[in-house]
């Protein structure tokens, strides 16, 4: 074996790649069994979204923000885990189709996750972590991923599963404190306890990894965009201007949130993650755990949107004009995060947007829908024109007409020769 030059040696914690896998992994796309796989995740937010709606108050939201963080960790854990096979990998399939039976039984408990269904949403969501965990065994088998990484946070996956399904047999407070630990540990794995390890986890192939995590906020968006319609569907019986109205301006934030994310950062963020001197952590940190603030404000946004459309016409309650403003600012400091770990850039605009959104919530008790409505769709637009006007080169549509996407163009190099 040859030693790499000193100037492209890599770090000594990174696994080696498999002969002759260097290409695929550097070049490959969403599947389509990733897609089905996703396909099963649009059921399970829909369920968290109506687990918050059930009753808005602070424990609810606390509860179902819970959920949401599981089931969006066992989402990302397995993109990790695809991202370090081949892609046309018979594991990958294989645990992907198991996983997809078995979360969708996942998600059916989840509107009974805190009563009688606890047990069958932990054991079906234990399933489903193991399953990624076997995956990410088999792509250390292969040569792709660092056994001694996998098995660091294997331990703590473990031990947050067993305090899972532990939980789902007490009721009450007992139930919340033990999947709370159940979640801090599991997430503490990675982000902490063996975050070293982590750097020499895997090469991430950079396509597949900035579109797995933008088909998911496209999936969260569709959710909202469900919610706006459910909304316009109960208690309306005619298509009236009222409803129209309303419809529209919850579409026009909805579409300002996608904006914001996929016309003036996404593929700017990966090319800074393509680019970066630490690739897995910056990932880990940007998508793993910053988009978990983006998705959850997204969710939290179209409980609230469900609500305006009924609530257009008259001032809305204070838990869903929350939900509303405050969906969004969460959103947008997800954004904030997100850019910042990868680029070490502070959107300053975004944070104001932020705060401005929180004041609207603060003073907009006696307002009627149509006026938030109109005042969150304004403020997005102006934020969304601002970027476009001042940021030009971080535009989606801009690099595509550029031709800049290299994603098949920079194969990662071996590590080992």
């Amino acid at each position: 074996m040859e030693q790499q030059p000193a100037a492209e040696q890599q770090p000594a914690t990174d696994p080696p790649v498999a002969a002759g896998g260097e290409t695929d992994l550097a070049e490959h796309r969403t599947t389509p069994v990733e897609l089905l796989w996703d396909l099963v995740f649009v059921f399970a937010v829909t369920e968290v979204s109506s687990l918050m709606s059930h009753d808005l108050t602070w424990g609810w939201f606390a509860r179902s923000m819970l959920v949401l963080a599981l089931v969006w960790w066992a989402w990302s854990a397995f993109v990790w885990a695809a991202n370090a096979q081949n892609a046309t990998s018979g594991a990958v399939r294989a645990c992907l189709l198991i996983s997809t039976a078995v979360i969708f039984i996942t998600g059916l408990s989840v509107p009974g996750a805190f009563g009688r269904d606890g047990t069958v949403f932990a054991v079906s969501y234990a399933i489903v972590r193991f399953l990624h965990l076997a995956l990410y065994a088999d792509a250390s088998r292969q040569g792709n991923a660092s056994w001694s990484a996998i098995a660091g946070f294997a331990v703590t996956v473990a031990i947050g599963m067993a305090l899972l399904i532990a939980g789902s047999f007490f009721h009450g407070g007992t139930r919340i404190v033990l999947w709370a630990a159940a979640v801090a540990i599991d997430y503490a794995g990675p982000a902490w306890l063996t975050r070293e390890r982590l750097r020499g986890l895997q090469h991430v192939a950079v396509a597949h990894f900035a579109e797995r995590y933008g088909l998911f906020v496209i999936i969260c968006l569709g959710e909202s965009i469900v919610a706006i319609g459910l909304g316009a569907a109960a208690g309306h019986p005619h298509l009236g201007a009222q409803l129209i109205a309303a419809v529209t301006l919850a579409l026009l934030i909805t579409i300002g949130m996608w904006w914001t994310y996929f016309d003036r950062y996404a593929a700017t963020a990966e090319e800074r993650l393509r680019e970066h001197d630490d690739p897995v952590l910056a990932a880990a940190d940007g998508y793993s755990y910053l988009h978990l603030l983006i998705v959850a404000g997204i969710i939290t946004f179209a409980v609230g949107a469900r609500v305006l459309v009924r609530h257009f016409g008259v001032s809305m309650p204070s838990a869903p004009r929350l939900a509303l403003c405050g969906g969004v600012a969460l959103y947008l400091v997800g954004h904030v995060g997100f850019r910042r770990r990868l680029s070490g850039e502070l959107e300053h605009e975004k944070l104001a947007l932020a705060a401005a959104l929180l004041v609207l919530y603060a003073v907009g008790s006696g307002l009627p829908g149509w006026v938030l409505a109109t005042a969150i769709a304004v403020l997005l637009a102006g934020l969304c024109a601002l970027e476009t006007t001042t940021g030009s080169e971080g535009s989606f549509f801009a690099r595509e007409r550029a031709g800049k996407h290299q994603a098949s163009e920079d194969p990662v190099p071996p590590l080992v020769e």
